[in-house]
């Protein structure tokens, strides 16, 4: 069976980029998660150590999107290894960061860059 856990919309505000002007003034993301992982054990457990707790990938994301970079990709670089290490189970993640107001000109809904990553792990 396959099992998804879907993250929609995470708003954070952070302070990203190349410029040093982004640094100050910081701008405002969107961030969408999805993690497969089997999730089967927890339709009958009822049990939080069954599944994948997603309160801790929140977490993850607000804590990396804390820490200032100049790129976006090195920013979904630091959330999928830090899911993995936490929680080896997952055997798919995807990723969309979002910056909403990027510094060039033009009228745009944001800037997006979007990542997806299947495990070589196989799981039991």
């Amino acid at each position: 069976m396959k099992s998804k856990i879907i993250l929609e919309d995470i708003k954070i505000y952070a302070y990203h980029g190349v410029l040093p002007e982004e640094a100050i003034i910081g701008n405002h993301y969107v961030v969408n998660l999805e993690v497969h992982s089997d999730l089967e054990k927890a339709l009958q457990s009822d049990d939080l150590k069954d599944t994948i707790n997603y309160a801790e990938i929140n977490d993850i994301v607000h804590q990396e999107m804390g820490i200032r970079s100049q790129l976006l990709e090195h920013v979904i670089g630091r959330i999928i290894t830090k899911i993995e290490n936490q929680f080896p189970q997952i055997t798919f993640i995807k990723i969309k960061l979002t910056k909403t107001i990027p510094p060039m000109p033009g009228e745009m809904k944001g800037v997006s860059l979007e990542f997806e990553k299947e495990s070589s792990k196989t799981t039991d």
